[in-house]
């Protein structure tokens, strides 16, 4: 990787077939933080998982807050362009396809914004508690692009009005977009491991 690129981690494929995963992390985590998760959603598939470039008190993240739920949006843009990049250059490095971004709160904040600043980048994506990452983005292209997202009935984070402004920007642009609304919080919990490993099976299914 060239320099000033990310800090990551890179685990080949198992199985032929399964989609490349690009893991991003939440606040406080790093590039370890989401392998497990991969492997769990998805044990074949290659792992990419950079850690984010800004820190927060000390904590890496994929871009600047100004405060909690309220996003340095031109940081955003930025850091989105920035991230792209490095899939780009790490698809060539290590030849794999466009990656399914699995991507958790801050991370998969960056997810829907790459989606819709660099549609190419990515195959689509698995948004652990996202939200709208840009007021005003650019329209984009995501004919057929699979979309999974999963918000928490009980975040104290993200507001539910937010969650489903997301999926209908995401659906407008062109994406295939599941949304379910779970019966948790802003954690992390055994339903959305079950439903993100029967989604990106049947991603894979319908590649086949």
């Amino acid at each position: 990787m060239t320099e000033g690129s990310f800090i990551h981690r890179f685990e080949p494929a198992h199985a032929a077939g399964s989609p490349p995963l690009l893991l991003l992390h939440g606040t406080v985590g790093d590039e370890n933080d989401l392998l497990g998760l991969g492997k769990m959603i998805s044990p074949g598939s290659a792992l990419l998982s950079p850690r984010g470039r800004v820190l927060e008190h000390g904590m890496p993240r994929f871009f600047r807050r100004l405060a909690e739920g309220v996003f340095d949006e031109a940081d955003v843009r930025r850091r989105a362009q920035e991230l792209g990049d490095f899939v780009t250059e790490a698809r060539k490095q290590y030849g794999i396809a466009a990656p399914v971004a699995v991507g958790f709160s801050n991370g998969a904040n960056i997810a829907a914004a790459l989606l819709l600043l660099r549609p190419d980048v990515l195959a689509g994506g698995i948004l652990l508690r996202a939200m709208v990452p840009l007021s005003d983005p650019p329209p984009a292209d995501l004919a057929g692009k699979p979309v999974l997202l999963l918000s928490g009935q009980a975040d104290p984070i993200v507001p539910a009005g937010n969650s489903a402004r997301l999926a209908a920007l995401l659906s407008q642009a062109g994406a295939s977009v599941t949304h379910r609304v779970l019966p948790a919080g802003h954690q992390l919990s055994q339903a959305d491991l079950t439903l993100a490993r029967d989604w990106i099976g049947s991603v894979e299914a319908k590649a086949a």
